[in-house]
């Protein structure tokens, strides 16, 4: 009788490991719905606060937040006082625990350089 019951136990918690392991990890996810709305909040709170700014360079600028509210900022600004003005609202959202800026400084197109002359005489 006891090696019945052992060999019970035994099967049940093999067939429900899995099961168990599964639903631990699925936070870690990405895929997790849950995961994808606490992204996702913080994300539209970022790109309305860039957006209330009203500077237009700060607008071409892409925000990604992880799960654990990782904020990684992408795109281009002007000048490097919008890209740390974006970095300085993306660190005063409520949620985000860091911020990784990877903007670059892209200047309005400059005017093209004059032709060298290079014709015969």
């Amino acid at each position: 009788m006891m090696i019945k019951l052992a060999t019970t136990a035994f099967v049940i918690a093999s067939l429900l490991g899995p099961i168990a392991a599964y639903a631990e990890d699925s936070d870690s996810d990405r895929t997790h719905p849950m995961t994808f709305v606490k992204d996702s909040v913080i994300t539209t709170k970022v790109k309305a606060k860039l957006a209330e700014e009203k500077m237009s360079s700060l607008a071409h600028i892409r925000v990604d937040t992880d799960k654990q509210g990782a904020v990684v900022l992408s795109g281009n600004a002007r000048t490097q006082e919008q890209a740390d003005k974006a970095v300085s609202i993306a660190r005063g959202t409520e949620g985000v625990t860091s911020v990784t800026s990877k903007i670059q400084i892209k200047k309005d197109d400059q005017p093209a350089a004059p032709k060298a002359a290079g014709g015969t005489n």
